[in-house]
């Protein structure tokens, strides 16, 4: 005698459906459709908050640099002198500095310059 699956494939289906609920048309209504869709969704979610640290980063980089610059020091040799004196700090860290408290990010920079 065979098995029918008929709830656990209504259920199945029935979570797909609903996690696709915002989507348009055939993607929205019909599973195989939605399945597919879905599991893209997944992918694209993944690839899209790894390029979010990246553009990130090259934000933290350009709020540095600028905060350098006023300072007449390159992004780059800072960074260099930076890695020479043993200070572990990361970019989202010292824009940060730059940012909200200045007078500490003067005296990280004096004390990497000299």
């Amino acid at each position: 005698m065979r098995v029918k699956g008929g709830f656990t494939t209504r259920r199945r289906h029935k979570k797909i459906l609903k996690s696709v609920k915002g989507y348009r048309g055939a993607r929205r209504r019909l599973y195989r459709i939605a399945k597919e869709s879905f599991l893209h969704s997944g992918q694209y979610a993944l690839h899209g908050r790894r390029k979010r640290l990246g553009q990130m980063r090259k934000l933290w980089i350009l709020r540095l640099n600028a905060a350098l610059r006023s300072k007449s020091i390159k992004y780059s040799d800072f960074i260099h002198r930076l890695r020479l004196s043993d200070i572990q700090l990361n970019r989202k860290m010292m824009s940060e500095l730059a940012i909200n408290h200045a007078n500490v990010f003067d005296k990280l920079v004096d004390t990497v310059i000299a």
